[in-house]
């Protein structure tokens, strides 16, 4: 014994001091990209999880995550390391790498482990809340009315309005908190069930309810395209399609495929926390901004601390973008196209070619002041998909340059980037004149008048659109086909009833929305048989000519082609519409029949998209915990009114003088109905064989095809080389395909550059180093911005332009120069025309 009185030995390992201990535990919690919140309620978990749990969890989540780009690839290595050297004893006050897991452990499981879900969606369920009302159905129909004749309003006109349905979440809540207010508190029962007509506050899962019914109203119905362009004499003047029966058959075979379709795959694309539908995030916020009670201050940029609530932020943003939209939307439009470079020298051609914003490549530093243009998407896609598209981009920008200045495609007596068809004189493409009396193809007339031509930039786009398909289901074989395989086997024991516990994937959202009764299968499978039976219905029923081989035929797609494209949706948030490869197998397979193709189209690309617009509100109710049996008649009944005001709607539109011609009345000269004529006369009647054929001028833009597989089959064995490298994960090289797709003519950089730099401003910048602050304003912001600018676009046609007789703008040079030059003209071409007045081959097949 010392003199002190305690006895020292000289081996013994000296105790950690407490204020160390301490500080270590923070800097392993710093690795957490948690807010202080989340971490207090980990903290107080991490007791009651145990180290084999925590093995079993980690184990699931490097499965899940391992081609998660949303996920972090440095906390994955970590797991990689932990399951690799698994500690012995279960003491996280002494291993900072098992305390670590474990945190993430909880995180995964009792949150999310994602910052972007974790800042909308609480971990968190009421079941005692009101959500399938009276008055919550009440306003879900009104607004359904009203989204329906907003979107099929303004699908006529040009230029087109879109009101997204931010604006219905948005005029729900004072409605939804009135009638909570005024309404008596009574009740009835009808066959044993209780209806309250008052039964509380207006609940946050009433107002999801009435978002989901809103969100399948204000998506313009691609009948609106259909019905016109069959039924009117400036088309194919084809008297059946005014009958409202066939019409409300076309809406319903379409749309409650795609719901059966959603349904049948929620396992894959709704129930997992991978699938974080970032688009879908927005709505989620705002739900959060009006029924959220909590003001807690954050702090935030200048060293201050923001104290805010949600709803006061989403109101004066709103307000804001609301008046500020006023400027580029009506007063000075020259702040949206702003393409300052070619007012320098408006009839620059090479000038206008890389920098013009409406007619060239839009390769310009600060290219628009105008929101409404790009900025959204920047402040809900994650970094690695906005990064990996502008890489495309720019890619395909080289590319469409030296295609055009070598004439490569005669591309050089074009305009560089425009998304129109030509023919030899430089003109637009007349299909009408290259077909007989009957409106069948006529190859004199064909040889007679001229081939289609197309520009540097729609040639590059359509090869990058080829790459994006074959990239897509390459993608998903490689990186997800065990995960496939995995979700068909679950499936299967739950048909036989075999699943245990545990099988699902740990995750607290789908937890949550297992107290509730599921939608039983077969309800789905019914959804997928009745659409059927309507198309057939449609398509034999009326004198429409095409064979129900094209419902057939075309269903295939979707079938093929919906899970790939939704998984890859699901984690970056861009959608890869397949419209281009169904017009070319719809015209190959229907090759000389207009309608044939048009049914094709309808189902084989609508009907995807479809399925994964409800997909999304899926998992909008998924996330605010709305029983799924309520959000599968959210959606029917919402169709069903869909399909029955938009056919009113249309016939009373179509009765309209002049509709769909250069003279109609409010500007109703209909030119998406237009387009779509044109796309399905040029791939249903001139067929893609003599684009794309055997010897024809276009064949080699096939090669896009194998290009996508290479790009993903290369990026797998990179994957193999480097599989800890942080760069090479955040790589997707089906996103580096659809930045060329979505830049695509007459689209351009200048159409994506402000996604990048809000992105990286909000994600990057204010993310890392404020993320409490982030997590309150971010999604709520993006919310308040759509909502604004849709309002504001609505009193500027209503207010202003109506009174107006439809003028669209104050005449000025803010609101003119943007028509000067070749900015003016959608882009001049590069080589004159010789004496003959033509370009090409003097002859052709």
């Amino acid at each position: 014994m010392s003199k002190e009185g305690f006895d020292i030995k000289e081996t013994a390992r000296p105790a950690t001091p407490p204020d160390v201990v301490i500080e270590q535990h923070e800097n392993v919690e710093e690795k957490l990209e948690v807010t202080a919140e989340e971490k207090a309620k980990l903290k107080e978990g991490l007791q009651d999880i145990t180290l084999e749990r925590t093995i079993k969890i980690i184990k699931e989540l490097v499965y899940m995550h391992e081609a998660d780009q949303n996920f972090s690839g440095e906390t994955l290595n970590s797991m990689k390391d932990f399951l690799a050297n698994p500690p012995i004893d279960d003491v996280p006050e002494k291993n900072e790498t098992l305390r670590l897991m474990k945190l993430e452990a909880l995180l995964a499981t009792e949150n999310s482990p994602y910052a972007e879900v974790r800042a909308v969606a609480d971990p968190t369920d009421d079941p005692d809340m009101p959500c399938s009302t009276l008055r919550a159905w009440f306003l879900g129909i009104i607004f359904c009315c009203f989204g329906v004749f907003i979107d099929t309003l303004f699908a006529f006109r040009y230029p087109n309005i879109s009101v997204s349905a931010n604006v219905a979440q948005l005029v729900a809540y004072p409605a939804g908190t009135f009638l909570a207010r005024v309404l008596p508190k009574w009740s009835f029962t009808i066959c044993g069930q209780k209806f309250e007509l008052n039964p509380g506050p207006f609940s946050a899962k009433e107002h999801m309810m009435i978002t989901i019914m809103a969100n399948v109203a204000f998506t313009s119905p691609y009948t609106v395209a259909i019905i016109p362009v069959q039924a009117l004499p400036q088309y194919f003047n084809m008297p059946f399609a005014r009958d409202r029966g066939y019409q409300i058959c076309i809406s319903l075979a379409v749309n409650l495929f795609g719901i059966g379709l959603a349904g049948v795959l929620r396992r894959f694309l709704v129930y997992p926390s991978v699938a974080i539908w970032p688009m879908a995030l927005q709505y989620v916020a705002l739900i959060k901004a009006f029924h959220s009670e909590k003001d807690e201050p954050v702090r935030g940029p200048l060293k201050r601390v923001y104290t805010w609530s949600r709803e006061k932020i989403f109101l004066w943003a709103t307000l804001f973008m609301g008046i500020y939209f006023m400027l580029p939307g009506y007063l000075f439009g020259a702040m949206s196209l702003f393409s300052w470079m070619t007012w320098i020298s408006p009839n620059n051609i090479h000038l206008d070619a890389v920098a013009g914003v409406a007619g060239g490549l839009g390769l310009n530093p600060w290219p628009t002041f105008d929101w409404n243009l790009s900025g959204y998407s920047g402040l809900y896609m994650p970094t690695f998909s906005i990064v990996n598209q502008i890489v495309g981009v720019l890619i395909a920008a080289v590319m469409i340059l030296v295609i055009w200045y070598s004439n490569a495609w005669q591309t050089g007596y074009l305009p560089i980037n425009s998304n129109r068809t030509y023919d030899n004189t430089g003109s637009r493409f007349n299909v009408t004149k290259i077909l007989n009396s009957k409106g069948l193809f006529d190859e004199a007339s064909y040889q007679q008048y001229s081939q289609p031509w197309f520009s540097a930039g729609y040639i590059v786009y359509t090869i990058w659109c080829f790459a994006s398909y074959t990239a897509a289901l390459s993608y998903v074989y490689f990186f997800y086909r065990q995960t496939i395989v995995r979700g068909f086997q679950a499936i299967w024991r739950q048909v036989r009833g075999k699943v245990e516990d545990g099988e699902v994937e740990e995750d607290i959202h789908y937890r949550l929305m297992k107290r509730y009764k599921e939608v039983p299968d077969w309800h789905y499978v019914i959804l997928l048989i009745v659409p059927i039976v309507f198309g057939i219905a449609a398509l034999t029923g009326w004198p429409t000519g095409a064979s129900v081989g094209a419902l057939f035929y075309g269903l295939l797609i979707p079938v093929i082609f919906i899970l790939p494209i939704g998984i890859i949706q699901a984690v970056t948030g861009m959608p890869i519409a397949i419209n281009t490869l169904a017009a070319i197998i719809g015209g190959l397979i229907n090759a000389g029949n207009a309608n044939g193709l048009i049914f094709f189209k309808c189902w084989a690309y609508i009907s995807s998209w479809q399925a994964l617009g409800f997909l999304s509100d899926l998992k909008l109710a998924h996330y605010v915990k709305v029983p799924p049996r309520t959000a599968f008649w959210c959606q029917i009944v919402a169709t069903i009114i869909f399909a029955v005001v938009s056919s009113l709607q249309m016939n009373f539109i179509m009765a309209i003088k002049d509709v769909c011609t250069p003279d109609a009345p409010f500007r109703f000269t209909c030119p998406y109905q237009t387009s779509f004529f044109t796309v399905t006369l040029f791939y249903g009647v001139l067929s893609p064989k003599r684009l794309f054929g055997a010897g024809q001028r276009y064949n080699m833009m096939l090669l896009g095809f194998p290009l996508g597989f290479l790009l993903v089959f290369l990026y797998w064995l990179l994957q193999k080389k480097y599989p800890r490298s942080s760069f090479v994960r955040q790589i997707h090289p089906v996103m580096l395909c659809m930045g060329p797709v979505s830049f695509g003519a007459p689209y351009n950089l200048a159409f994506h550059l402000p996604n990048l730099y809000v992105n990286l401003f909000s994600f990057v910048y204010i993310r890392k180093r404020y993320l409490a602050f982030w997590s309150k304003w971010n999604y709520v912001i993006s919310a308040a911005f759509s909502c604004g600018i849709a309002i504001s676009a609505l009193i500027i046609f209503f207010a202003l332009q109506i009174p107006k007789d439809g003028n669209l703008v104050v005449n000025w040079w803010g609101n003119n120069v943007v028509n000067e030059g070749c900015e003016g003209s959608g882009g001049c071409p590069r080589l004159e025309l010789g004496d003959s007045g033509t370009f090409g081959p003097a002859s052709w097949s």
